[in-house]
Formats: C-alpha cells, sequence, structure tokens
C-alpha cells in the first residue's frame, strides 16, 4: 500500500529480520537496499526482501505493531509470516 502507514518483515540475506514502518514499501525497499539510505542492520545484510507486509491505519497503529512484531520469537515471526504467503 502506498500513501498508507505499513508495517513490514524483511529477510536479509543471512537469514536474520528486520522490522519497520513506512508509507511507502517500494522507496523503503530500495533504501534498504542502497549503500546508504537504509538502515545499519541491514546495509551489511543485504540484498533485502519483503516477507510481509500490514496496512495500518496511522503511524501510531503501525508503531505499535512494529513493537508487537519485534517482541515475537523467531518461530512466531516464521509462522506470522507463512500466513501471508499460504
Amino acid at each position: 500500500m502506498e500513501g498508507g502507514w505499513t508495517v513490514y518483515i524483511l529477510r536479509c540475506a543471512d537469514g536474520t529480520y528486520y522490522s519497520g514502518v513506512t508509507t511507502n514499501i517500494t522507496r523503503r525497499l530500495q533504501e534498504h537496499n542502497s549503500a546508504t539510505l537504509g538502515a545499519k542492520y541491514t546495509r551489511s545484510r543485504q540484498p533485502v526482501s519483503v516477507v510481509y507486509q500490514e496496512s495500518c491505519a496511522s503511524r501510531s497503529d503501525a508503531q505499535v505493531r512494529e513493537a508487537a512484531i519485534k517482541s515475537l520469537t523467531r518461530g512466531k515471526k516464521d509462522a506470522l509470516i507463512r500466513t501471508q504467503t499460504s
């Protein structure tokens, strides 16, 4: 979704996950895969790909959801990702 708030999970080249929020998932993915614009965490783990995204009504809602996702165990993140790909 472009323009609204989206919470997303990226899978990094080393198999780890990175979570964030954005209003433009396409632009943010390009930034994460660039040498200078992405988060420090993803710069050394490129390429990254979007494995999960969820639309939220507001920035606040997206940040609350992001915090909840970040607190999940690896197994629960895997299960969440599978719900979107099945």
